[in-house]
């Protein structure tokens, strides 16, 4: 997959990454959506592929299928040989390349170069297409903003197929970084990993960092490792229990739409002097726009920027250079997020502080409204994480005659 996050663009072909636990018909539906050619697959998933190139429509071609094989993964060689037949596996066809080719340029910087798919229905696949450019701003944003220094050794702990691993399989090789892989995603890998590698740089959503910190056993790590957190608001006793592990957990604030974190929590050295608790709440904002974002901004359903008190509710935009160029085969739904003047609507609920910091509430859809108030579930959530036996919750609204009540899972 690393290598295919060149290899396709490189060869003026466009990237799309399919996330690994969807099932077969979801599947399906995206690769006709895509209209998608060619299709590499590891091994272990090539039965639920087959699956998805089943359920095409009869007057639909499904794409040429590529399997790669894992030289290190035994289980491969007791598992059941694959009864299909193929043109090539990868190593294969990679031995038959041309080794003086010269890549593709792109016409433009701003055409496409990658398509994922987020949120969205089977009916209604939502493709995001970034284009040459806006990935380079985010990439090196990114390296930017996390202060990533040259030869770092990263931890593959966010999936490729999340937003092309926000953006860090061109990151690390632009700073010479190794890259440290791991099939089994569990806690007890990742510590392991960290030791044997000394592993200084990692990505993760905040899910992640409970799994961590809730590991039987675990330790002070022996070296200090920097972990870049995003995908949903983290709680503050989750990051506060994380550092104290020897963490040093960056905060930000991304979609699908760009491409990786655009908004990053910049860290004040004044704020090293407060109570741990004062800063892993400071830590639990979103923040300031990172290097490639332009413009950021909390609305209000006028139009106008709410107040900066950390109070008023409004729907954060963005206007930056990795915003989406749209979405694939959907005017409609680019034309209701992406305006004229450049500014992507998010969806997402947030306020801003009086010193210029992005706090993120919820997305607009969860908000739950109870006696007329609106109530952040990200907040309550927040505050029920305080309580060190709490490891892991959800909270829902749910509809009943007017009212919403508050559900506890």
């Amino acid at each position: 997959m690393y290598e295919l996050h060149f290899a396709v663009p490189m060869s003026g072909a466009i990237l799309n990454t399919i996330n690994t636990r969807l099932d077969a018909r979801t599947i399906s539906i995206l690769l006709c959506h895509s209209e998608s050619k060619l299709i590499f697959v590891d091994f272990h998933f090539h039965s639920t592929i087959l699956e998805a190139f089943s359920l095409f429509p009869p007057e639909i071609q499904p794409p040429k299928l590529i399997i790669i094989h894992d030289d290190g993964d035994d289980s491969q060689n007791s598992s059941s040989a694959i009864d299909i037949d193929l043109d090539f596996t990868y190593e294969s066809l990679v031995m038959r390349g041309d080794p003086d080719f010269q890549w593709e340029r792109p016409r433009s910087e701003w055409d496409p170069m990658v398509l994922n798919y987020t949120s969205g229905t089977t009916s209604s696949p939502k493709g995001v297409v970034h284009s040459h450019c806006g990935l380079f701003i985010a990439t090196v944003g990114s390296l930017f903003d996390w202060s990533v220094p040259k030869q770092p050794i990263f931890l593959w702990t966010v999936a490729m197929f999340h937003a092309n691993g926000w953006c860090f399989p061109w990151g690390m090789a632009a700073v010479g970084g190794t890259n440290i892989c791991l099939r089994k995603f569990d806690a007890a890998s990742i510590y392991d990993l960290i030791r044997q590698h000394g592993v200084t740089h990692m990505c993760a959503a905040p899910v992640v960092l409970n799994m961590l910190v809730n590991e039987p056993g675990v330790k002070s790590l022996n070296n200090q490792v920097h972990i870049l957190t995003s995908g949903s608001s983290p709680p503050a006793a989750v990051l506060l229990q994380t550092e104290s592990l020897g963490f040093v957990v960056t905060h930000g604030y991304g979609l699908t739409e760009t491409a990786t974190p655009v908004v990053y929590c910049a860290w004040k050295s004044e704020w090293n002097k407060l109570p741990a608790t004062e800063r892993a709440r400071l830590k639990a904002r979103q923040g300031v726009k990172a290097l490639g974002m332009t413009e950021i901004d909390v609305l209000n359903p006028e139009g106008a920027s709410v107040k900066r008190d950390g109070l008023s509710l409004g729907e954060i935009v963005l206007r930056g250079g990795s915003i989406l160029l749209g979405y694939l085969k959907d005017a409609t739904g680019t034309s209701k997020c992406l305006k004229d003047d450049g500014w992507f609507y998010t969806g997402d609920v947030g306020v801003m502080h009086p010193d210029g910091y992005l706090e993120i509430k919820d997305r607009s859809k969860d908000v739950i409204i109870s006696g007329g108030e609106n109530i952040s579930s990200v907040e309550v959530e927040s505050v029920l994480y305080m309580w060190r036996s709490m490891k892991r919750l959800w909270l829902l609204g749910q509809m009943n005659i007017g009212v919403k009540h508050l559900v506890l899972l």
